[in-house]
């Protein structure tokens, strides 16, 4: 995606059109070397592999939400700088998206049946989170990888012991979401009220439950 020109509504629109294609029913490329290439694999037995996919594709749908969260809320951002600093997120969204992807694939498992779903509800909450500013549009980065980061704890946990390829994308993950989360906060974040992230935590749950076998 173009970011080194004024975009006026209508490229913008295009733009999201062409990314949510992309990330929906597209391949996407990821910019970094994927962090378990250099790990062996190994061979797990049927339990092990259908759980470390269903792992897997929760975190697969994870970053298709990111992807169309951040997308959504740069649309309508009004500072220029915040504008870049979210499409600067979603492009290593990009790369967890892509890296998930390859682990799915290893494992012989697929993607969300519900990708196209995901993606537009998350486009249109990172829409309406913009619309208040941009101050509140930071406040729901900083709240959505802060969750993202805790749920990506509780996989690296739950993985089979022996997955050390997907332990490998999972760290570099969460590192990443740490770091997107204190760069909005230094960016001028404002904490997001009550109930709002205890309906994105209920959310995200149920995502995670009906992704993790659909």
């Amino acid at each position: 995606m173009s970011t080194s020109r004024i975009l006026s509504p209508l490229d913008r629109l295009l733009d999201s059109a062409q990314n949510a294609l992309s990330t929906v029913a597209g391949r996407p490329r990821a910019e970094r070397a994927n962090p378990g290439e250099s790990t062996p694999e190994v061979v797990l037995d049927e339990a092990e592999r259908r759980h470390a996919a269903g792992l897997m594709r929760i975190n697969h749908v994870g970053e298709v939400c990111a992807q169309a969260l951040y997308i959504g809320q740069a649309a309508v951002a009004r500072d220029p700088a915040t504008r870049e600093q979210l499409l600067a997120a979603a492009q290593e969204e990009t790369d967890h998206l892509a890296w998930c992807a390859d682990r799915l694939r290893e494992l012989d498992s697929r993607p969300s049946l519900l990708n196209p779903l995901w993606y537009a509800g998350s486009y249109a909450i990172g829409a309406l989170a913009g619309l208040r500013g941009d101050g509140w549009n930071l406040g729901f980065v900083v709240e959505t990888e802060r969750q993202v980061e805790a749920h990506l704890q509780e996989h690296l946990q739950t993985l089979p012991e022996a997955d050390g390829r997907s332990r490998a994308i999972l760290r570099t993950m969460k590192d990443d979401e740490a770091r997107h989360a204190e760069h909005a906060e230094a960016a001028g974040a404002k904490i997001l009220p009550q109930p709002i992230p205890r309906v994105m935590a209920l959310a995200s749950k149920l995502m995670k439950s009906v992704a993790y076998r659909v």
